[in-house]
């Protein structure tokens, strides 16, 4: 599995740090959706899906988690802790957070807006999916 880890031009100076996000730019795809997750407990893990078509980015705005990425084919695990990168989440990939930081604020950017029947939630039918086997 190829992971892309998208990194985001900083500025700035004395007075703090800057970050421009800008779809089709640095950001590889428009933007239809974001959103963010924060105050999420220790121990806890988040995900536990893949998408059929919808692409994502990650950005740890805050803190740090760790992701567990899965092709079908491959696991990979990462540490997300730069607020100046982002994680490139293709369709097909099951991912999972976990190890958040107490004050993690991890932001999503995805390329269309929230469909149920987008989401693949059972690990079992997404292998069967990567894998060319339908039931």
């Amino acid at each position: 599995m190829q992971i892309k880890l998208i990194q985001l031009q900083k500025h700035g100076d004395e007075r703090g740090a800057l970050v421009a996000l800008e779809e089709n730019k640095n950001i590889p795809f428009p933007i239809k959706r974001v959103y963010y997750l924060f105050g999420t407990q220790q121990g806890v893990r988040r995900g536990f899906h893949a998408h059929k078509q919808l692409k994502q980015v990650a950005i740890v705005m805050r803190g740090y988690c760790r992701f567990h990425l899965d092709d079908g084919k491959e696991k990979i695990e990462l540490l997300l802790d730069n607020p100046a990168q982002g994680l490139l989440i293709e369709p097909l990939v099951w991912h999972e957070m976990y190890d958040f930081s107490e004050d993690c604020v991890l932001m999503v950017l995805a390329d269309d807006y929230y469909c149920e029947s987008d989401y693949l939630r059972k690990h079992e039918e997404f292998i069967n999916i990567v894998n060319g086997e339908t039931k």
